[in-house]
Order: C-alpha cells, then structure tokens, then sequence
C-alpha cells in the first residue's frame, strides 16, 4: 500500500516536471543556435528538443540572414515533435507574435513604426513591420500618384498605422501621412518667412491648363496662367517648363489655408502705362488674332495689349455669321483704334472701318438712273432680294417689278437664281439699303405716253369700250376713262351711246395723277374752254352780240 503510494507521488513530480522543462506547444521561447547547415540553423529549444528552421526566416526583407552558431533566438513551437522526432519551430512566427505586441502599443498610442515595403500587391504593396505584414494602398504611397515605386522598395521608413485587426491579422499603413505631416512642418516654416510683395526663386514641379505650381523650398505656389506674362497666355507649358527655376513675386499669403499666389508679370514694366499715346482713336495698325469667340476676336496689338473686335464691327456685309467664320486665331489683320478705357484695360477695335464702307462704293460707281445686273439671292412676301457688288444687296419692291397689274401677281415668276437686270432707285448709305426698279428697265410708258402732255393740252383718243357710266378711251396704248358728266356741256348730249367704238375725239386733259398714273380727260371742258376763247378773240357779253352770234361769227371765221 505505502509502495503503491509512492509510485503516484513519483509519476506526479515526474510529471510536474515535464511540465516545468518542456515549452508548451503555440508559445514563444527561447532556443540556442548549435548549427548552420543546408540552409538551416539547426536549434536547442530545451529539453532536448531540436528543431530546423530556414535562415530566410533571420533576414529582413532586401539583406542577408543576420545569424551565427552560439546566438540566442526567440522562436514559436508550433508542435513538440514531428514524424522525424524533431520539434517544428519558426522564428518567423515568434518575430509575428513580438511585432503585433508591439505595433498594437504603438497603434494605441498614435505613434509611427518602422518598415520596408517588399511586395507589391493588387491596390497597394505589402509592408513588413519587423515581423508582421502590413498593407499599403496605392493612394498612402505619397502625397502624388507614384509611378514608379522601384525606388522605395526594401528601404527602411516610417509609416502612420491606419488600421489593425489582430484576429483576422489585418493591418494597414500610411506613408502618405508622415509625408504630409513634415511637409505641413515644413509649409508652415516656410510661409512664416514670407510677405507679400517678396520676390523669391523658385522650381516649377507641376504644370496645369490653368497654371503652375512653384516649388519654393518645401512649399508650393500657384503661379496663376493670367498672372504669367502681361500677354494673353493660351498654354502655360508655352511659357514655362518642368524643372525650370523662375523668379517669382509674391502676390498673396494665406497663413491659414497655406495658400500661396505668384506672379511673374509684376516683375515686368506693365504695357498699359503706355496705350493711349500709342494708340491714338483713329489710327490704324497690325495685331495679330489671339483668341475668337461667340461675341467678337481678340486682337494683340503687342505683348500684353490686347483688343477685342466686337462681331458687330467684323464686316459691312457679315452680320449674322460667327466671327470664326471670318478670321482665324493667329491671322494677322489690319484694325483701327475705336476706343480706349485704360481704367477697366480695354481696347475696343474695328476691322470693318479699315475697308471702305461698300454702300459708299456702290453710290459712287451705281448712282441713281443706272442699270445693273444681279442674281436673285431670296424671295419674300414684300419683293426680291438682288446679289450686287461686294456681298451687298438691293432690293426690288412688289411696286417695283411691274407697271401693268399688281407685284404680288408676278413676284412668282422668279425664282432663286435668277439673274436679273434693274435699275438703281435709292441708296442709304447710313441705313446700308439700296432701292432696285425691275419696271424701269424698259422705260415708262406712262411717262412715253404723255411726254408734252399737261394739265389743259387737247389730244385725240380712240373710244375703246362703251360703258353706262362713261366710255374707255385710249391714247398711245394708255387707257383712261371719260364719265358720263365729262360727255358733254350739254347734259341731253351726256350720253354714252351716242359714241362708238374706233370713234376719233378730241378731249382736253383735266389732270395727270404719275402716282395712279392716269390722266383725266373730259369732252365737256374742251367745249367750255373753247367757248371762252371764242368769246375772248371775238367779243364779249357787253357788246350786245349773242353767245350764238359771236360762236357763229367764230366759226365762219375758221370757215374762212
């Protein structure tokens, strides 16, 4: 019984023992280097236990295994003994549990750590931070895109830890944020020393279409296209490139958002200073087209002068036509000083006033009375539209087109393209108009017919129709129309039917109407008038005689 006893106690302190000198598997302990071989450090983990492991595993990522015989190395037993007999161990994963016990304080307490990246993955790069792996997006790399990131491959850095989960063994860092955190340092350091109105030196790191930004030791400026040169500047990379050292000026500080305005004009004498004796209103001179838009073209004059030619004074004749239709951007053209507002920097230019205003032309060559030829450009409800010369127009109205009928009845008879002959009518050389005459061409008829013809003339007509309120009578292919009142002095003899057609009469004309183009004619004030005559050649109502003595004395008188 005390035998048995005894043997429980043995095995128990036995027991205990194996306890005491043997590691437990899954933890971190420390073993003994007793040799190097094929690759291997064969190592002393107590108890006489030994096991392998891989020199890769003592070299940071880039160098050489830093390992000898004697040394004395942390490693993580993961299983007491293997099919061999011997314990499978790993330095690497002692090195992990250390790492994540340490980057977790430092996590903790917002303090940076130390690593190299070695990898490169999707989205990012793999980080070792002595011992666990860490990730690192693209857009942490640094405050720009990296192209390139050979260079920073297996280097020794700092790195901010964003975000850490030891269960699932995430862990992701920034470079970009310690980057960023020197260079606000750095910003501040730098814009302390500076005031507006310093002119500095500076590197040009990067060129945008709306300018460039300026290295000036640690911080950036933005030297602003418009700020560049007194010219129009269309391209900056025109002006300056990558790399290239610059004077700049200082032109505005904001100590709270770091922001830095340059200038490089406004170490140039500014041209304006010197515009309105150069450039007197009314003097012409040569610029060359720098930019063309919706409204009118911008014309320079000399570097940093410019003027804009509004479309309105582009072309006599082009009104509705988009200025780019009418110059390019850096054709040199001829244009004269309108006006000039050195307060607000313009300069308000003309192109057409440096060409001779085409009406004016046309006046000078067409006067009134002369016959031209032109193409039949449109047609609308009011006349014709006429092609002349220099892209002008002349208009014929529907009054203009014919003398016999109405224009409305023959406008359609021409169509677009219709070459035509007229006449010059009118020109209005302030409203640009010119009046055209299709009619007028062949003459006037009217004006043919009654050449001699005035008020109280006696002519001989031709009845042509027999109507019950007068007759239709025809003189030279004109027609005019005698009332029935107008027959005769004599009311029994004012009748319409007593006359036949072809029938000669003389009738004396009562009026000429050019704008009806009429004439008035009556038989009755032939009669009167010639019944006063007689009773001036041959007496008068004093004398006793009779009105029938004295007609009858008259016409034996012609008798005779």
């Amino acid at each position: 019984m005390a035998q048995n006893a005894s043997m429980e106690e043995f095995e128990a302190l036995l027991e205990e023992s194996f306890e005491i000198d043997t590691p437990q598997e899954g933890s971190v302990v420390k073993g003994k280097v007793l040799a190097i071989e094929a690759g291997q450090a064969i190592i002393d983990v107590g108890y006489k236990m030994e096991g392998r492991v891989d020199l890769k595993e003592f070299a940071s990522p880039g160098e050489a295994p830093e390992i000898e015989v004697g040394d004395e190395v942390e490693i993580f037993l993961r299983s007491v003994e293997n099919a061999r007999g011997e314990a499978v161990i790993s330095h690497e994963m002692a090195r992990r549990e250390a790492a994540w016990d340490r980057l977790e304080k430092a996590y903790a307490d917002e303090e940076r750590v130390e690593g190299a990246i070695f990898g490169r993955v999707k989205g990012g790069f793999t980080v070792d931070l002595g011992g666990a792996v860490a990730f690192l997006p693209g857009s942490q790399v640094d405050v720009r895109p990296v192209r390139d990131a050979g260079p920073l491959m297996n280097l020794k850095q700092p790195f901010q830890i964003l975000k850490m989960d030891r269960r699932r063994g995430n862990i992701v860092v920034s470079r970009r944020a310690i980057l960023e955190e020197s260079r606000a340092e750095q910003r501040a350091e730098v814009i302390g020393k500076l005031s507006e109105g310093d002119v500095v030196d500076g590197i040009v790191k990067n060129i945008t279409e709306y300018g460039a930004f300026v290295d000036l030791g640690g911080v950036d400026g933005l030297l602003h296209v418009t700020d560049m040169a007194w010219r129009r500047v269309n391209d900056p990379k025109d002006v300056l490139s990558i790399g290239e050292t610059v004077k700049v000026q200082v032109i505005k500080v904001n100590k709270e958002t770091h922001r830095i305005s340059l200038g490089m004009k406004q170490l140039q004498e500014d041209p304006w200073t010197l515009v309105e004796g150069k450039y007197p209103l009314g003097s012409v001179h040569t610029g060359r087209v720098t930019n063309i838009t919706d409204y009118g073209a911008f014309v320079e004059l000399e570097p940093g002068v410019e003027g804009l030619v509004h479309v309105s004074e582009m072309s006599w004749t082009k009104k509705n036509v988009h200025p780019g239709k009418i110059v390019s951007t850096s054709q040199e053209v001829e244009v004269m000083v309108l006006e000039i507002d050195t307060a607000k920097r313009r300069v308000s230019l003309g192109l057409k006033q440096t060409m001779r205003n085409p009406w004016e032309e046309f006046e000078e060559k067409y006067p009134v009375g002369t016959q031209v030829e032109g193409e039949v450009k449109n047609i609308t409800e009011f006349g014709l539209f006429v092609g002349l010369d220099n892209d002008i127009d002349g208009m014929v109205h529907l009054s203009d087109l014919t003398w016999e009928g109405r224009g409305e009845d023959v406008i359609g008879n021409y169509r677009k393209g219709d070459v035509v002959q007229a006449v010059v009518s009118e020109v209005d050389t302030d409203k640009e108009r010119i009046s055209l005459s299709i009619k007028a061409v062949d003459g006037d008829p009217f004006a043919e017919a009654i050449d001699g013809i005035k008020r109280g003339s006696i002519i001989t007509v031709e009845v042509t129709s027999i109507e019950d309120g007068g007759i239709e009578v025809e003189h030279e292919g004109m027609k005019s129309f005698i009332r029935r009142s107008d027959l005769s002095r004599d009311r029994a003899e004012q009748r319409p039917e007593r006359f036949q057609v072809g029938d000669k009469l003389d009738v004396r004309v009562t009026n000429v109407d050019s704008r009806s183009r009429r004439l008035g004619l009556s038989i009755k004030a032939r009669e009167i008038a010639e019944e006063k005559e007689a009773v001036e050649q041959y007496g008068s109502s004093d004398s006793g005689a009779s009105l029938g003595d004295i007609l009858g004395a008259a016409l034996k008188g012609d008798d005779d």
